[in-house]
């Protein structure tokens, strides 16, 4: 049997930290709809975690099938989400068991990078429509902003090898191996500020799998809280931060 995504990566112990994450930036997510057309999109949100994206898509009336293969991530999406225009499906970003064909948009927030992203396309073309949307996204760190460089500077001290994965990379390229798929790339960023504690700062960091602390370990716990202990001695209590939403869409021709 194949093995999903959750048992790869595991972000159980993670999810009670992801509400302390900022959502994507608004008018991003706003041009999108604009981008996708259309009122009461049907959307797929693959890898939907706790909800984040698929909140902001209910907001601008969007219908949404949310997909998270992770329990423990979707039983916090399932109880924010609760009594809205949604369904949460246990499975996977490449089988997410979902019909042929009946979507206008599929979404991946912050997931494209945790799974195949050439099955992952290929999964969003047997969902969308002709001319429908994929999209995927993450909000990245502003590593010029003077707070988030406190705070790479002093992660680069404990882990001098510390790097951010395929998360950071253009899309571009993957996008375009598939032409056979898609065509019609749309690239926006947006930089926004978010207010946040240094204790919600450090909760957020709580969220973020990576391979150089894991939290599961006395090792990991220990490296992470070694950092964290020096960022709080670095940082104000409260501050606005900076961050940028990074999407690439492309629509499916035939």
């Amino acid at each position: 049997m194949e093995k999903l995504v959750e048992q790869v990566w595991d972000y159980t112990k993670h999810a009670k930290f992801y509400s302390y994450r900022p959502n994507y930036a608004p008018k991003t997510i706003d041009m999108l709809i604009t981008l996708v057309g259309g009122k009461n999109l049907k959307v797929a949100d693959i890898g939907a975690g706790t909800g984040n994206l698929s909140i902001m898509l209910l907001e601008r009336n969007c219908n949404v099938v949310s997909v998270e293969p992770n329990d423990a991530m979707r039983e916090i999406g399932i109880e924010r989400t609760k009594g809205q225009s949604i369904e949460w499906v246990r499975a996977t970003g490449i089988d997410s068991t979902l019909e042929n064909s009946y979507f206008d948009w599929v979404t991946f927030g912050s997931s494209f990078n945790v799974m195949d992203r050439n099955e992952a396309l290929n999964e969003a073309h047997r969902l969308l429509k002709k001319g429908g949307y994929f999209s995927c996204m993450w909000n990245h760190r502003d590593l010029n902003d003077p707070m988030q460089k406190i705070a790479e500077d002093t992660i680069i001290e404990f882990v001098p090898k510390y790097t951010r994965g395929t998360r950071r990379e253009d899309q571009r390229p993957i996008i375009e191996a598939r032409k056979d798929l898609f065509d019609n790339i749309v690239y926006i960023e947006e930089d926004f500020y978010f207010h946040q504690s240094i204790e919600n700062y450090i909760n957020a960091w709580r969220s973020v799998k990576n391979p150089y602390w894991d939290l599961e370990t006395k090792e990991g716990n220990e490296l992470f809280e070694k950092i964290s202990q020096k960022i709080i001695e670095r940082l104000p209590k409260e501050f606005d931060i900076k961050y940028t939403t990074r999407c690439w869409s492309a629509k499916k021709y035939k």
